[in-house]
């Protein structure tokens, strides 16, 4: 591997994971209309998709959004049926968001859409490389997000 492989994988990156580039993913994810989200909330429903039951604090910390805009985004989450509050059982001063049904369909739907998505533009590749790439993509992030935990 050349020397030049960090900083091609750093543009690279830094270009998938620019705000712009997310902020024009979800909003194709959210074009269909079917889910009630925006650009804003989507990133709240995922994260807590992912995470499973946690608080706004835990939260934010997981997703890179401050706080109180976690707070604000799962007020409106919560009047759209897409997740509820319930006292936190480790904490009693803090409020434990989950995901409703509701919230679960919805990101089951988007999430089927983004893999699509994906799909369609590994389709042009010749397989092996999809594949390969699929792969070491996979390692990349399993390796790395161990790294997260020590």
């Amino acid at each position: 591997m050349g020397s030049e492989d960090g900083a091609r994988l750093a543009a690279a990156l830094g270009m998938l994971l620019a705000r712009p580039t997310r902020m024009r993913l979800f909003g194709d994810l959210l074009a269909a209309g079917d889910v009630n989200l925006d650009e804003a909330t989507y990133p709240v429903l995922s994260g807590l998709a992912r995470t499973g039951p946690t608080t706004a604090r835990k939260l934010s910390t997981e997703i890179g959004i401050d706080r109180s805009v976690v707070s604000r985004h799962s007020d409106r989450l919560e009047a759209l049926g897409l997740l509820r509050r319930s006292a936190d059982p480790d904490d009693a001063r803090a409020t434990r968001l989950t995901l409703t049904d509701e919230g679960h369909a919805a990101i089951e739907r988007l999430r089927g859409r983004l893999a699509g998505a994906f799909q369609r533009r590994l389709d042009a590749w010749p397989a092996e490389d999809a594949r390969a790439f699929v792969a070491g993509m996979e390692r990349f992030v399993e390796e790395n997000l161990a790294e997260r935990g020590r």
